[in-house]
């Protein structure tokens, strides 16, 4: 038996080509070995059957940005756990081919309160952390809101005005019924500079009790039909 040596080694010595470019061929999904794809060129191998695929070129894995439809029920930290092969969205149209390394330090930068549902953005891209952190209160978030309680005119215009969150002036809110179904009422809130908890202490004060929350849009990107529990890639031509 071939003494065990690292798969990134064996590639080398096949093509011929130097370590690092090896390296990049299997983290870009590019090698099989026996049949399956392996994308850790620290594997050990031995006298396995590696194949390269011949499209095959050295380039490094680029940073990419993930969309995921959060169900409810789960802290947006532990929400990167549902990143996961089996939870790609088959109507992913972004053309992006999946590798592991798509997957790994990828950073949440759009919290949501534990039992709302909707549009979560993980990146490893810093423009589009820098747009969603950094500049965080310039960027619109649309949410549906289901509550019980009055919604008279007046509530309406309360939740227009500039709320205070936290001790902090935020900007005002654009809120709307959407919908009316028996004693719950649907109110569409967009808003900058969204903070986890802030639509909660907005309907509180009036009397509202929020039974479900859901976001739908963030800047320019929308949920859609991403179905729950599901990801996307953020396509090429779209931005925050």
């Amino acid at each position: 038996m071939t003494e065990p040596v690292r798969l990134a080694r064996r590639v080398a010595e096949m093509l011929p080509c130097s370590r690092r470019e090896a390296e990049m061929l299997i983290e870009g999904g590019w090698v099989r070995v026996d049949g399956t794809v392996i994308e850790t060129p620290q594997t050990r191998v031995t006298d396995e059957t590696i194949v390269i695929d011949p499209q095959a070129r050295p380039q490094p894995v680029l940073p990419v940005t993930l969309l995921l439809h959060k169900p409810g029920g789960c802290d947006s930290d532990a929400a990167v756990e549902l990143l996961t092969p089996a939870n790609h969205w088959p109507g992913d149209t972004s053309g992006v081919r999946p590798l592991l390394r798509h997957r790994t330090r990828q950073t949440g930068v759009t919290p949501l309160e534990h039992d709302a549902t909707g549009l979560l953005v993980f990146t490893q891209e810093w423009p589009v952390r820098r747009k969603l952190e950094q500049d965080a209160a310039l960027v619109e978030h649309e949410v549906i809101v289901d509550v019980t309680g009055a919604v008279t005119p007046q509530t309406l215009h309360e939740l227009n005005r500039a709320p205070v969150v936290d001790g902090r002036a935020m900007l005002p809110a654009k809120v709307s019924i959407s919908r009316q179904v028996g004693d719950v009422t649907g109110l569409r809130f967009a808003l900058k500079g969204c903070h986890p908890g802030q639509i909660r202490q907005m309907c509180a004060p009036l009397g509202l009790t929020i039974v479900a929350m859901r976001r739908i849009r963030i800047g320019r990107l929308a949920l859609a039909g991403l179905p729950p529990g599901q990801w996307r890639y953020l396509g090429p031509f779209e931005r925050v």
